[in-house]
């Protein structure tokens, strides 16, 4: 009585099983892994970068969207919000507007792209009708990560 069937080479099917399999060694793993890590270091700081200038980008495309906003607010009211209102002015009426006066001039205010509430100032520094800026990356106001609407250095020449 025969109790495994034989299959070309007579070792029983049992035995062969897993027999023509070949498997990665451990030394092929490791230098897949050293390769993709070696890619990853070329690769990663220049995608950092890129995200960070997509932020600034956003910052400053966002405050254009207020520029336009405080403009629309300014010639329908004759004058623009103050700081105390802020901008939030553009979405909710200020207690000493008319009704039949106010128009909403966005849906929200948005956050900057760092998830930090744009700063906005009434009147402006060096003869501005009014300040709109980013505190940046860092969330501080006064540092040079700040992205400014009207950047100060211009508004001086």
């Amino acid at each position: 009585m025969m109790w495994f069937r034989t299959f070309g080479s007579g070792l029983p099917r049992r035995v062969r099983r897993g027999c023509g399999k070949r498997a990665f060694t451990f030394i092929e793993i490791m230098m897949v892994v050293l390769i993709i890590g070696m890619l990853a270091a070329i690769v990663g700081p220049s995608m950092v970068h890129r995200a960070e200038t997509a932020r600034i980008k956003t910052a400053k495309i966002q405050m254009k969207t207020f520029q336009t906003a405080l403009t629309g607010y300014e010639m329908l009211l004759g004058d623009y919000p103050n700081s105390e209102m802020g901008l939030d002015a553009l979405v909710h009426r200020p207690p000493d507007v008319a009704e039949d006066k106010w128009e909403k001039q966005m849906d929200s205010i948005p956050l900057d792209p760092w998830r930090n509430p744009y700063v906005y100032r009434c009147p402006g520094e060096n003869g501005n009708d009014y300040d709109v800026f980013s505190t940046g990356k860092d969330g501080k106001e006064g540092t040079e990560d700040d992205i400014w609407l009207h950047p100060p250095e211009e508004n001086k020449k």
